[in-house]
């Protein structure tokens, strides 16, 4: 999956634009941390239950020129993509995903529009 500057999920509400003035001082102020080659990553489990281990892993790739991103919600071995906007099954998953959306946004990592 190559980086874009905006990215859709598979049946989300939301598409999500890389922010006008991000810096990448605000990246590691939002505990982004910097990979090998210089991309900024961000890796988050989305649980159901706080602290039990179980859930989704959401990862989000911004790369070094801060021109694109990508974001991937996968099993919790990180192999195999998941769609937790599919089913109402997955509710607390997609709040916890959008909390998480709303926050980078508040900072200006993120711009938000709906679909």
């Amino acid at each position: 999956m190559a980086f874009e500057p905006s990215v859709t999920l598979k049946d989300c509400s939301y598409s999500y634009h890389i922010g006008d003035n991000l810096k990448k001082f605000t990246l590691r102020d939002n505990t982004f941390a910097q990979t090998k080659v210089g991309h900024y990553e961000l890796t988050r489990l989305l649980e159901e239950v706080p602290n039990s281990g179980q859930g989704f892993l959401l990862k989000i790739i911004v790369n070094k020129e801060l021109t694109g991103f990508k974001i991937n919600i996968t099993d919790k071995s990180g192999l195999r993509l998941v769609n937790i906007f599919k089913s109402d099954d997955h509710h607390i998953y997609q709040q916890k995903f959008y909390f998480l959306m709303d926050s980078l946004v508040d900072r200006g990592i993120f711009v938000k529009t709906a679909l």
